[in-house]
């Protein structure tokens, strides 16, 4: 069957579209997506605008007429930390759903956690071990560790690139007090969790996911999208912490010149590497794994295992 995981995130709103059926890998057919900002869209009490509600409506609607052209049979459609935490959440999804017919999916940080574990379980197999899972999006960061499909620990945590950025750095280049400011900040919440992992032993194999850490890994030397998906790509810690004070004094035009950095990500990309450079090192890895799977992988899994067989 054809399947549209229709994903409201903080930066994008992503309809996915793949040609599934269960037991079988899940084939990509078609990608629609809209960068919404969500995040950057809340007012001083954090409810999203009028705006920013009317803006969401009309990307779904769009979304939902690419999947129509495209044949989808079942759109799976949910949220992230952006309407999870925006105040005025329920009023949103009462409208989503009365003007467009879509009831969003509020997805919980650790719910995200476990269902990016499930994408990443899949992609490497049963022979990797032990993993862990470490994905930086527009509003969290999600960690999850275990040996089977449903992980042992899944946190997720206030640390999206988008957020950081909005909250803590508005200089373009960003002021170095603000970016040390942030750096502590991170930092500070990551090992607030060190212990909760490090109880059930070092991983066998650990994994990066999201679209900051596919571009931090690209411009540090990782192969381009263009070389195929079942390329191995790895981020290194050492080349990560050579990039961070390079990022740091760039503006968002100068980073958004280097290569696999897209201009809509170019402003999030030094919070996103204060992040990442933080779980490397707090965790004590040298290197992770760039997975292709992410989240929306793991919903579409998870709706395939409850598809019949026959």
């Amino acid at each position: 069957m054809r399947l549209g995981v229709l994903d409201v995130g903080s930066n994008t709103v992503h309809l996915l579209v793949v040609d599934a059926h269960p037991g079988a890998r899940p084939l990509p057919a078609h990608s629609h997506k809209a960068e919404l900002r969500l995040a950057e869209l809340l007012d001083e009490g954090g409810a999203i605008s009028d705006a920013g509600v009317e803006k969401l409506i009309a990307t779904i609607h769009d979304a939902l007429q690419a999947a129509e052209d495209k044949g989808v049979e079942e759109v799976l459609p949910f949220a992230t930390s952006a309407v999870r935490e925006a105040t005025n959440v329920d009023a949103v999804l009462a409208r989503v759903q009365e003007e467009t017919g879509v009831t969003l999916s509020v997805l919980s940080g650790p719910e995200e956690a476990r269902l990016t574990f499930l994408a990443t379980r899949r992609w490497f197999g049963w022979s990797a071990g032990k993993l862990l899972v470490l994905d930086i999006g527009g509003g969290s960061l999600e960690m999850a560790y275990g040996l089977d499909e449903e992980p042992d620990v899944a946190v997720s945590l206030p640390l999206g690139a988008g957020r950081l950025t909005s909250g803590w750095l508005p200089g373009d280049p960003p002021d170095p007090t603000d970016v040390r400011a942030l750096r502590r900040h991170v930092r500070a919440e990551i090992a607030r969790n060190v212990g909760l992992f490090a109880r059930h032993g070092a991983p066998d194999h650990t994994v990066a996911t999201s679209k900051t850490f596919k571009q931090l890994a690209r411009i540090a030397g990782a192969a381009r999208t263009a070389e195929g998906l079942y390329v191995q790509r790895t981020l290194d810690r050492e080349a990560l912490e050579e990039w961070v004070p390079r990022l740091a004094g760039m503006s968002t035009k100068q980073r958004a010149a280097l290569p696999g950095v897209s201009e809509g990500r170019a402003r999030q990309l030094l919070a996103g590497a204060l992040v990442a450079e933080a779980a490397l090192d707090l965790y004590g890895l040298d290197e992770v794994e760039i997975c292709p799977w992410a989240l929306r992988e793991g919903v579409i899994l998870r709706r395939l295992d409850h598809l019949p067989t026959t």
